[in-house]
């Protein structure tokens, strides 16, 4: 039976396969037999293949934003599609990526005399960056590890601290998810006034350095709590092209005017942060003009309540700024002089008195170096030897205690005025409080632009403690890296060494801000019976840290 189906199909097979039999073409058949039946079944009366109907790829949001991400870390990130205008003034200075902008930062104001170029994947599966209005982001997660080892985030130590962002030790940490909405003015355009806004929610644990005293600071002043939520950006900007070159006005709560690390984490070189950005002014609640009388200077002037402070606290104060900005050899060096808090200087809450001093040069396309020095103060600081002497001592004009909750929590450092083991009779009960700091970086870009070295070298003073809780000179010298995947994800090692040189045989590393001088005290004042501060903390400190940002 079987020899008989065999010798069947061999007679049968040449009559199926034999083009001239069946009257097909070649490419038919050969179509047939070499594809699915699935496939195969798509043809035309006449035996060719049918043409599949194109299909459209998935549009949904989720999809937009997908193909966002993937053409931008091919190098093909979107484009605005809002018409633009050509930028007025010098050229750019840098390159962004890999440095956070491509302009010197200016404090108070958007850059006059910039197009709004900037584009968002969110923005992108929203509405393809065809709108001025925008809602942007990013997350950043940081880590570190660090031979400091006493962090603990419930008691308030900080054992990183005066550095900034990473102040809690060995930890993995959400430094700041931050949600912009935002549109920026034309300033490009000099035919007609133009308007703009920014709100910016920040959560993570870095609300405690931009925390303002009044707005929501019960989360960091009362609680101390590791992780906490800011509003740390709300203002109306308006836009005036017929003064000078361009004036804008800003109302509202803003980053304060100097500094070049005052901005959130993508606006930074490094992760962490200089001790000279640490302890100064961060945000203010005000209202700032700025005006572009030409290529070369730039004059701000503003009022506000004072440094970090709502207007309805009663620490708030009238108080003013004014900065000039100097800028030559085509854009690529800028001077900023700045008097940032114009006050009677006394005693409030981070009423600091500050005179700040920024160079930004140009060194070459790929290398170019910042430089900032300040000196700040406080007059009539209340002398922390009272308020750390276990209770010996009332709350008196004579024996004045820094501001507090009310529950033991300091809103503000009080001064070491003195020696703290000089006895009673020779501690003032106020004192005059200076700092001064300079910090330098060096930058340069390689990678085609992808990627970034990043120096940092610093000295700080804090003659009196006021600033760090310690009396000590501090030095601090950072290397590290900033390496991009299109524009959309930024990952920022790096290596720090921070060496305190602390009065009185204390210890300013490694310890909750002012134990030491605390514990010092009690002994001075209780005996050896007391803590001894020996051994509270170090003097030197190594860490690496390094955080990734994913924006959106």
């Amino acid at each position: 039976m079987n020899r008989i189906i065999s010798k069947l199909c061999r007679s049968v097979a040449p009559l199926l396969l034999a083009p001239s039999l069946i009257a097909l073409p070649a490419s038919a058949t050969r179509f047939a037999f070499d594809t699915p039946a699935s496939t195969a079944a798509a043809l035309n009366a006449d035996g060719t293949p049918t043409t599949a109907p194109a299909v459209d790829p998935d549009n949904g949001f989720f999809h937009r934003l997908g193909r966002a991400y993937l053409a931008d870390w091919a190098g093909h990130g979107p484009t605005t599609a809002v018409p633009q205008k050509d930028r007025r003034g010098t050229p750019t200075p840098l390159s962004s990526p890999p440095f956070p902008a491509s302009d010197w930062p200016i404090g108070g104001t958007v850059t006059i005399g910039v197009p709004d170029g900037q584009t968002y994947p969110l923005m992108q599966a929203i509405n393809q960056n065809r709108g001025v209005n925008k809602i942007y982001g990013f997350i950043e997660i940081g880590a570190n590890g660090s031979t400091n080892n006493k962090s603990n985030a419930a008691k308030g130590i900080l054992s990183n601290f005066p550095s900034a962002y990473d102040v809690y030790s060995n930890t993995v940490q959400l430094d700041q998810a931050v949600l912009y909405f935002e549109k920026i003015e034309n300033t490009a355009q000099v035919d007609h006034f133009d308007w703009g806004y920014r709100l910016t929610l920040l959560y993570g644990t870095d609300y405690r350095f931009t925390t303002s005293h009044g707005i929501l600071s019960q989360q960091l002043l009362i609680k101390n709590s590791q992780y906490g939520f800011d509003p740390v950006m709300f203002y109306l900007e308006g836009y005036f092209p017929k003064v000078a070159k361009g004036m804008t006005v800003r109302v509202g709560r803003y980053v304060s005017l100097p500094d070049i690390e005052a901005q959130l984490a993508p606006n930074n070189y490094s992760y962490s942060h200089s001790i000279l950005y640490t302890v100064d002014c961060y945000t203010q609640v005000g209202v700032n003009a700025t005006v572009k009388i030409n290529d070369h200077w730039t004059v701000q002037g503003g009022i506000s309540p004072g440094c970090d402070t709502a207007p309805w606290t009663t620490d708030a104060k009238l108080t003013g700024n004014a900065c000039i900005t100097y800028t030559w050899s085509n854009g690529g060096d800028a001077l900023n002089t700045c008097d940032n808090s114009i006050n009677d200087g006394k005693y409030a809450y981070n009423n600091l008195t500050a005179f700040y001093e920024t160079w930004y040069h140009r060194i070459s396309p790929t290398w170019h170096t910042d430089t900032e020095g300040w000196y700040q103060y406080m007059k009539d600081v209340p002398n922390m030897y009272w308020y750390d002497s276990g209770g010996l001592y009332a709350n008196s004009a004579a024996t004045p205690f820094p501001e507090t909750t009310g529950g033991g929590v300091n809103l503000n450092f009080g001064a070491v005025c003195q020696d703290p083991r000089l006895l009673a009779t020779k501690q003032s009960s106020r004192c005059f409080a200076p700092e001064w700091a300079i910090t330098n970086y060096v930058e340069h870009s390689f990678w085609k632009n992808q990627a970034s070295l990043n120096i940092r070298n610093e000295l700080v003073d804090d003659i009196k403690g006021q600033r760090t809780g310690t009396p000590a000179y501090y030095e601090e010298h950072m290397v590290g890296f900033n390496f991009w995947a299109g524009s959309t994800i930024t990952f920022r090692p790096e290596l720090s060494y921070t060496h305190a040189y602390a009065k009185y045989g204390v210890t300013a590393l490694n310890i909750s801000p002012g134990a030491s001088i605390a514990n010092l005290e009690s002994v001075t004042l209780h005996g050896p019976g007391a803590v001894i501060p020996t051994g509270l903390g170090k003097t030197q400190a190594l860490t690496f840290a390094t955080d990734i940002i994913f924006h959106f």
